[in-house]
């Protein structure tokens, strides 16, 4: 079934949906009501009227049908051009790495330099360069799985961190590609022996997140808590109680994800979550408002293609389809392999791919479309 015609009337997750259903046996007013939507809402989504742009919508959706959310999304998508085809590569190459229970014999790299390569790993992260992320991943696993071993006593504890922190992103790069399993079991791998649970747990969260389990994501943030946290597990956990449709307990995990920032990037990313979290309650107009407010200059590569993602989504559901399209392109020009990635901006390409009306977004729109394969 992930084998589906994106390209058919329905976009992305609307096809998959009427094909699932169909193969569940199910009418429209079935889904409709295992789900909570609207009937009107799930036969605009699967004739292509509607699109999904809601995580708790999705997970909806795909527990009615007892799919997981990526039999709707596609995920992980067929490779589009040289850099997705070699990041797909690595994901490979990570599911082989991932059932050796030893690392292989290989020389030793200086806890300095490791260090060095780990910092660039994670600043290649943070911009959204899935492509340079992906290239360092598997010689850095296997290198922090080695210095672990090797390390002696004083160094290591720092083996220890370091090799936390590459496989927590190793972890964050499979879920985004849609490899939830394997994201799993390498933040399985990263916990023996390190005292420092917190980067594991906050990966976790974001994982059941997109998994669609905002109440397990909860409990894992729970014991977050206790491992000690700032302002972005509060965020994460508004997001969850958002879509579990808890409104005021996501304002006051906000507000303390506003006290706990500390400087002009993470007020910015708590603003950030705001828009997401209003998106999440289906309040486009104030998702818009927060959007606007926050700081896009204090946010790097990854964080800014996501807020602009959310505004492009905003802006498209108060009808302004050429005003989310230009929002969409700055998303793209800030880290494409990223914004191409993302189920949700995949959903808002091919929506707007029939909305646009300025000339020129209309160009942009479908050059987006072509390299995401949506066209």
């Amino acid at each position: 079934m992930r084998e589906l015609d994106e390209t058919a009337a329905g976009g992305p997750i609307g096809v998959r949906l009427a094909a699932w259903r169909l193969r569940r046996g199910l009418t429209l007013e079935d889904l409709a009501s295992g789900t909570g939507l609207s009937l009107d809402y799930v036969a605009a989504l699967e004739t292509g009227r509607e699109w999904v742009d809601r995580r708790g919508r999705l997970a909806a959706l795909a527990a009615a049908l007892r799919l997981d959310v990526a039999d709707l999304t596609g995920q992980p998508y067929p490779p589009r051009g040289e850099e997705h085809a070699a990041v797909r590569a690595v994901a490979f190459h990570l599911r082989r790495r991932v059932a050796r229970p030893r690392p292989d014999s290989v020389g030793g790299v200086p806890l300095e330099e490791l260090a060095e390569q780990t910092r660039a790993a994670a600043q290649a992260d943070v911009v959204g360069d899935e492509h340079a992320l992906a290239l360092a991943l598997p010689e850095l696993i296997e290198a922090t799985d080695h210095a672990v071993v090797t390390a002696p006593a004083l160094g290591r504890a720092e083996a220890v961190r370091l090799r936390v922190q590459v496989h927590v992103l190793g972890a964050g790069l499979l879920r985004r590609l849609g490899y939830k399993d394997l994201a799993w079991m390498l933040l399985h791998r990263a916990r023996p022996g390190t005292r420092e649970r917190l980067p594991v747990l906050l990966e976790e969260v974001r994982l059941l997140i997109d998994l669609g389990l905002p109440e397990y994501a909860l409990a894992r943030a729970e014991r977050a808590e206790d491992a000690g946290s700032g302002w972005e597990l509060s965020a994460l956990a508004a997001v969850a109680q958002a879509m579990a449709g808890r409104r005021q307990h996501a304002e006051q995990l906000l507000a303390k994800a506003a006290g706990r920032a500390t400087d002009a990037r993470e007020l910015a990313m708590v603003v950030a979550a705001r828009a997401a979290v209003a998106a999440e309650h289906g309040d486009a107009e104030e998702a818009a408002v927060h959007a606007r407010a926050a700081e896009l200059t204090a946010l790097e590569g990854a964080q800014r293609s996501r807020l602009l993602t959310v505004a492009a989504a905003a802006e498209a559901r108060q009808d302004r389809a050429d005003q989310a399209a230009a929002r969409l392109v700055e998303a793209d020009t800030a880290a494409p392999l990223r914004l191409r990635l993302d189920p949700f901006a995949r959903e808002l390409v091919a929506a707007l791919d029939a909305r646009t009306t300025n000339t020129v977004q209309v160009a942009a729109v479908r050059n987006l479309a072509e390299r995401a394969g949506l066209r």
